[in-house]
C-alpha cells in the first residue's frame, strides 16, 4: 500500500507515466531497497523482464563508429547496463529531428 507520493519535494495525489517520482510504501523500509528495483502490483500485474525494446537515444560525443551489433553501457536514471543495439532504423540531427544517414549496415 502506498503512503504518500511526492514530487519535488511536494505531496501529489497520484503519478502519470513519465513523472519522476517518490513513493512511501507502508511496511517497507528505505533499507530494503536497492537500486534498480522495480515497483509493481504482484497481484495484479506483476513487472517482469524483456529481451528486447524499442528506444530513441540521444548520443553525446561519441568517438567512434555506432552499428547494428554495438554493445554500449546505457545509462537510463538510476540505471546502468549493456544493451546490444540489434537493429539501428535511422541516424537523426538532435536538433532538427532530420534523417541525415540511411539505417547502418
Amino acid at each position: 500500500e502506498v503512503k504518500s507520493i511526492e514530487m519535488h519535494y511536494q505531496s501529489i495525489p497520484e503519478a502519470l507515466p513519465g513523472d519522476n517520482i517518490g513513493f512511501n510504501v507502508k511496511n517497507v523500509s528505505v533499507k530494503e531497497l536497492r537500486r534498480g528495483y522495480v515497483a509493481s502490483d504482484a497481484n495484479k500485474k506483476p513487472s517482469s523482464g524483456t529481451k528486447s525494446f524499442e528506444a530513441q537515444l540521444i548520443i553525446m560525443n561519441h568517438p567512434g563508429k555506432i552499428y547494428n551489433g554495438y554493445t554500449p553501457v546505457v545509462d537510463c536514471h538510476t540505471a546502468h547496463i549493456a544493451c546490444r543495439f540489434a537493429h539501428i532504423k535511422t541516424k537523426m540531427d538532435r536538433r532538427s529531428g532530420k534523417v541525415l544517414d540511411p539505417p547502418p549496415k
